[in-house]
């Protein structure tokens, strides 16, 4: 039997704000953080929400050929990071990255054995609490400026922070 997760909503195809491109995005239920201003305040209790089907997930996912990207939001995804590193496993390739948004920092992240294996499947990773008083919305994908957007993969190979750079953007 396939793995379920329990997700806020079905798979949203076509978001342009959780990452560059066109992205697939998983809201997941579930949050222990309750931000205050955050702006999916329903993710929160961890019972709402529905349980989907993984495999069923990765199918529909792998169907839709058009998106660039998986985005992890939520909710926080990575207190269901059993059920998504299968997800990720299976629809990851070198033309679609993977991003993640989350309320734990790197380091809470690097500290503990099942965030850090989801961790590992990442591409970028938009960490930290969300802080309504460090709200900008001129910030790009991310709502506070405490919140950092880590190359992942070439953080873990440095064994420090690296920040993830747009390569759209060109600084003069």
């Amino acid at each position: 039997m396939s793995k379920q997760i329990r997700l806020a909503a079905p798979l949203q195809f076509d978001s342009i704000v959780d990452g560059p491109g066109l992205r697939v995005v998983l809201w997941t239920q579930g949050c222990p953080h309750g931000c205050p201003g955050c702006h999916n305040p329903e993710t929160w209790d961890a019972k709402a929400g529905e349980l989907y089907d993984v495999d069923a997930l990765v199918k529909a996912i792998k169907a839709n050929q058009l998106q660039e990207g998986l985005t992890l939001s939520g909710g926080e995804p990575f207190d269901q990071a059993d059920a998504l590193i299968d997800i990720v496993r299976q629809v990851r390739n070198e033309s679609f990255n993977v991003w993640a948004y989350s309320g734990y920092t790197y380091e809470q992240l690097l500290a503990t054995e099942s965030k850090y294996d989801l961790l590992k499947e990442i591409d970028v990773l938009v960490d930290g609490k969300f802080i309504q008083s460090l709200c900008a919305y001129t910030l790009l994908y991310k709502g506070s400026s405490n919140q950092r957007i880590i190359d992942v993969q070439a953080s873990l190979k440095a064994n420090e922070i690296v920040l993830w750079k747009d390569p759209y953007i060109i600084n003069i």
